[in-house]
């Protein structure tokens, strides 16, 4: 028996698989997995298959020298090699200070950015003024417009939660199997920007107070299932957080500065604050169940 992203494959399963590889030889990497993640019934938080969980299993399984995988063809462009990044123009340029206090600017609208040129609007706001840039999200995701008489104050990006944190987990009562199989319940504000012109006292928090009565609904809509629990890492250097605690976010402890670890890879960034926010009441019992899948809903 195999353990991999907290399934067990059996030996019954494992000949499955060999039988897939050997008779669909001429299918890619990521045809064969998703062949395979059909006749296993593995399927991610959304109903996705498990692609990224199968291909790892399959790497795995012919490193061992159980399978032979078929050979990658020379000179094939890899898809999305080339990462374009957002290109500033006259939309998101500075604008005049907008200042007072909430009843000053009126009602603040929260709204998912689902058009095309929402979209890229949003992505070129992050780029353009967040001090991380803008980073294109895989798996599940949800991009936000924060607005208010029409004008844009802010947006914000949530995606796929850190793979480990060991903080998190004890809090949550993880062990390993239990994290990889429900990972994709967790979600990450991985950006959240008040634009630099834009000086409203407690307008972060209000918008952190509509979002996480909006975010599992609108999850929902989006990917068909509802996430449990919310997480977001601030930079000390940068900020304190003071808006997610006004938000009543959790604060568990600092990141290590390392990443989940890999042979042969090194990853080393600065310590940040771990915050969360339980998105719905049985939050513990949905992301320890034994029944529901993992990580790849969010990658």
């Amino acid at each position: 028996m195999i353990i991999q992203c907290g399934r067990e494959i059996k030996t019954e399963e494992l000949n499955l698989i060999r039988e897939t590889v050997d008779t669909f030889s001429n299918l890619s990497l990521t045809e064969l997995a998703k062949t395979i993640c059909e006749h296993l019934g593995w399927y991610t938080a959304s109903g996705r298959n498990k692609v990224d969980a199968c291909r790892k299993l399959l790497q795995r399984l012919e490193s061992q020298g159980l399978i032979r995988l078929p050979e990658k063809e020379e000179g094939r462009p890899v898809k999305g090699s080339k990462k374009k990044q957002p290109v500033a123009d006259d939309r998101t340029r500075p604008q005049e200070e907008v200042t007072g206090t909430l009843s000053d600017i009126g009602p603040v609208v929260v709204r998912v950015a689902q058009e095309k040129e929402d979209v890229s609007l949003v992505n070129e706001y992050l780029n353009r003024y967040h001090y991380l840039g803008y980073k294109r999200p895989f798996g599940c995701h949800l991009r936000y417009l924060i607005e208010a008489q029409g004008a844009v104050l802010g947006c914000m990006l949530f995606s796929g939660a850190a793979k480990a944190l060991t903080a998190r987990d004890q809090w949550i009562g993880w062990g390993t199997n239990e994290r990889l199989r429900n990972l994709g319940f967790v979600v990450n504000n991985g950006r959240f920007l008040i634009l630099p012109w834009v000086k409203v006292r407690y307008l972060a928090s209000h918008v952190l107070g509509k979002i996480v009565k909006g975010l599992v609904k609108d999850w929902e809509q989006r990917w068909d299932y509802q996430p449990a629990l919310l997480e977001t890492f601030v930079d000390p250097k940068y900020y304190n957080g003071t808006c997610y605690q006004a938000a009543n976010f959790r604060y568990l402890g600092m990141t290590t500065g390392t990443g989940l670890v890999r042979p042969g890879k090194q990853y080393k960034t600065s310590p940040k604050k771990i915050f969360v926010y339980p998105l719905v009441d049985n939050f513990r019992q949905v992301l320890c169940s034994h029944e529901t899948v993992d990580e790849d809903a969010t990658g």
